[in-house]
């Protein structure tokens, strides 16, 4: 391997939250049950969108995206980071912490893009309700959620190489529970300017772009919905978006406070790395909870389950 002569050894060890290592196993009880939680909320939602028929909508089909994001980042970090915690499998191989890099970072962006399309939506459904199937087809959520993908996937692509490219002849110990692409870099015994720059690029012109058009698109919203003719369809409809918004607000916040944290702070406190985590275990665990609680179709459905299922027993 050709970083094998740059490691003292072939794999990195990831520290967890450092200074709270006897602590580990106490915090591993409340990110367990949360990632337990996680798992049967996004899955729940994803599976009551794939059988009701009613829900086969753009709104619901970019929901199920959103939430299809959540799991995968929920998946390329929480069992490695509970593993620590419960068992102190800290070692990583290089490869199998560029590949986490890689999934973590490519669907936080992808998350974000899909969080756009989501905006994008709603603005149509409210600002331009009679074109609204005309323009969200089938043939056109297909190719959104491509162009979602490959976004995410093309401006991480270089995170990996921009990692193995640098000479790790010191320290190997990562001082984080997850592969944070600063966090690696920071181990290395040379310039690592290209990648703090590199990072610093493609946060900004991601959260810059989406977060324009975000608010671009429901400044239009919310004039919209104020010249709604009656009381009810303008609290349908600021329902909807609020829920929409809470999400906004709960992927950005801390996925922001990670990255300027990594690159901007000073000295790693176990405060820092328990926050910067939170953003992969909190969003993806309240996310469908969120959706679940303010929209009335995911409402409907459930109970209309759990009335079949409940007259099936009897």
């Amino acid at each position: 391997m050709s970083h094998s002569n740059n490691l003292s050894s072939p794999y990195f060890i990831l520290i967890g939250i450092p200074g709270l290592e006897e602590s580990h196993v106490w915090i591993s009880l409340p990110v367990f049950s949360m990632y337990l939680i996680t798992m049967l909320a996004n899955i729940s939602v994803l599976f009551i969108i794939k059988t009701e028929e009613s829900l086969h909508q753009p709104m619901y089909l970019f929901l199920s995206m959103f939430l299809l994001t959540d799991l995968v980042q929920s998946n390329a970090a929480l069992p490695k980071m509970l593993l620590i915690f419960w068992f102190n499998f800290q070692e990583i191989s290089f490869e199998g912490c560029l590949l986490q890099m890689f999934f973590i970072h490519s669907f936080s962006i992808i998350s974000s893009s899909v969080l756009l399309a989501m905006a994008f939506d709603r603005y149509v459904a409210v600002c331009q309700p009679l074109r609204y199937s005309n323009i969200l087809t089938n043939s056109i959520i297909a190719k959104i959620g491509i162009l979602v993908v490959m976004r995410g996937a093309l401006l991480i692509f270089p995170h990996p190489f921009l990692v193995r490219r640098l000479p790790f002849c010191k320290s190997h110990v990562i001082q984080h529970t997850y592969c944070e692409h600063i966090a690696v870099a920071k181990l290395a015994c040379a310039d690592i300017r290209i990648n703090v720059v590199y990072g610093l690029v493609v946060a900004l012109l991601v959260v810059g772009v989406d977060a324009i058009c975000i608010t671009v698109s429901y400044s239009m919203i919310v004039i919209a919905v104020f010249n709604l003719p009656s009381q009810e369809a303008r609290n349908k409809v600021g329902s909807t978006c609020i829920s929409h918004v809470c999400v906004i607000l709960l992927a950005y916040i801390p996925a922001l406070f990670s990255f300027f944290t990594q690159r901007f702070g000073g000295h790693t406190s176990s405060t820092q790395i328990i926050l910067s985590s939170l953003y992969l275990i909190v969003p993806p665990m309240l996310n469908p909870i969120i959706y679940g609680i303010k929209t009335k179709e995911i409402q409907r459905t459930i109970l209309k389950l759990l009335c079949s299922q409940k007259s099936r027993f009897q």
